[in-house]
């Protein structure tokens, strides 16, 4: 398969990718370089989070207020545990860095419960905004992803992340190799959940993972190859190491391609790229990650 007309690229063949709905999207000229099962709703686990932190943040909500963690942010729905204890009091900010790097489901449910309005209010918002960015297939019923209610299409996501990535609070969270809080009187480091950030081949402007044992496991990024923008959209991958196996496959393959070496970056993505830094999500039970 080969770029779409119009693009940059001259890619011969397919990546040999092995997650079940894939797009790969060229940021500077709209060119989809790549697609597999890209129309198909699947549960998005907490690829959600992406959603959950734009809201939050177009309600221009005090980042320094702080909120607490309650048993309404314990997750009765697959059980799943969570170092922020019932009774932790955290700052919007610092929920909203943990909800996006290392996928904090109590911080990303606190921050939709702490919505205007309530939860209710908060995915009305949500649900608005999938409708405002053209998402036509998307669907959200809760802001962790923990629910198999939230779907969305691949090619859906493409838009979600291209949206996300417009505000550099976003980008700078999601890709922050860790965060440290204070949790009953100790520090607590959190790590990201994607290892790739941390690797200096990389340069990832936005990231969020996701998993649950409905959705599989799931990996969207804008990421530079060669210097251009590129949305990469991986769902329902089996094996914990198979979507960042993908996302090399598809780096690799766009790296092999004819004449990107001349292919110099144009001022919408110099104005984009701007610093950021660059683990795979650790073990938990069905947990959204």
């Amino acid at each position: 398969m080969q770029a779409s007309a119009g693009s940059y690229w001259t890619l011969a063949g397919r990546p040999d990718v092995r997650s079940a709905s894939v797009v790969v999207f060229d940021e500077d000229d709209g060119s989809v370089l790549y697609a597999k099962d890209a129309a198909r709703v699947r549960p998005i686990a907490s690829i959600t989070k992406l959603m959950t932190a734009i809201v939050v943040r177009e309600a221009s909500l005090p980042l320094d207020e702080p909120i607490t963690i309650t048993e309404a942010d314990r997750d009765t729905l697959r059980g799943t545990t969570s170092r922020l204890l019932i009774g932790t009091t955290l700052t919007r900010d610092d929920l909203l860095h943990l909800a996006l790097m290392s996928s904090e489901n109590r911080a990303a449910h606190a921050l939709g419960r702490t919505y205007p309005g309530g939860l209710t209010a908060f995915l009305r918002a949500a649900n608005k905004k999938a409708r405002e960015l053209g998402m036509t297939t998307a669907r959200f019923v809760d802001p962790t992803g923990l629910s198999s209610g939230n779907v969305a299409s691949a090619q859906d996501l493409v838009k979600l992340v291209r949206a996300a990535a417009m505000d550099p609070l976003i980008r700078e969270y999601s890709t922050s190799p860790s965060h440290v809080v204070v949790v009953g009187g100790k520090l607590l480091e959190f790590r990201n959940s994607n290892s790739l950030v941390t690797k200096d081949e990389w340069h990832i402007a936005l990231q969020k993972t996701g998993y649950t044992s409905d959705a599989g496991r799931c990996l969207v990024m804008t990421a530079y190859v060669r210097e251009r923008p590129v949305v990469m959209v991986l769902l329902n991958s089996v094996g914990r190491y198979t979507r960042i196996a993908d996302a090399q496959r598809v780096r690799t393959w766009m790296e092999s391609g004819d004449g990107v070496d001349q292919f110099a970056r144009s001022p919408r993505s110099a104005a984009f790229h701007t610093t950021y830094a660059g683990k795979e999500d650790g073990d938990a039970k069905a947990v959204s990650h």
